[in-house]
């Protein structure tokens, strides 16, 4: 599961028919595309589910799986997590970065001064922070933005900060 990226969870049926409310955890909401496989796991239980239709419904997303063909059916997957292989995930475009991803690189400012490692991404309704664990344990959110971002070096796995003075010590 650690070699895994957590797209969706599953809330609640919709309707009759075996349709399920899935909360997406993506910004690629192609995942869910018809012919999809994704991984559904709830504790020790887990099984493949071949998306047969996805269709945007508010913040959600209502999907219909291949073999889930009413409401019971569906009732059985709820408060599932959906996820795809890591290592056959579609790279993000230019300028995105997993959360994932990210962890474990190396932070520093633009001398080369380590300012801690990256713990990862969270979003918020803000804008993406960078979690950074600094060395001491403490924990700094960064604003995950150019001006404060200098420079993400996926080969190096390391990331440039130039955060206002006092930010780090938050």
């Amino acid at each position: 599961m650690a070699d895994e990226l957590l797209v969706g969870i599953v809330r609640r049926p919709h309707g009759l028919r075996g349709e399920l409310s899935v909360q997406p955890l993506t910004d690629f909401p192609e995942r869910f595309a018809a012919g999809s496989v994704v991984t559904w796991r709830r504790g020790d239980a887990s099984r493949e589910l071949r998306v047969a239709a996805a269709r945007p419904h508010g913040e959600r997303i209502l999907i219909a799986f291949e073999g889930v063909g009413d409401a019971d059916a569906a009732r059985a997957l709820q408060d599932g997590e959906l996820s795809i292989p890591g290592a056959g995930a579609t790279p993000p475009p230019d300028g995105f970065f997993y959360a994932h991803e990210v962890a474990g690189w190396e932070c520093v400012d633009p001398s080369g001064r380590r300012l801690g490692v990256a713990a990862g991404l969270e979003k918020t309704p803000g804008g993406a922070l960078l979690s950074v664990t600094r060395d001491g344990g403490k924990e700094a959110l960064v604003p995950f933005v150019h001006g404060i971002v200098v420079d993400v070096d996926r080969e190096r796995r390391r990331i440039v900060l130039d955060p206002p003075e006092g930010l780090m010590e938050l």
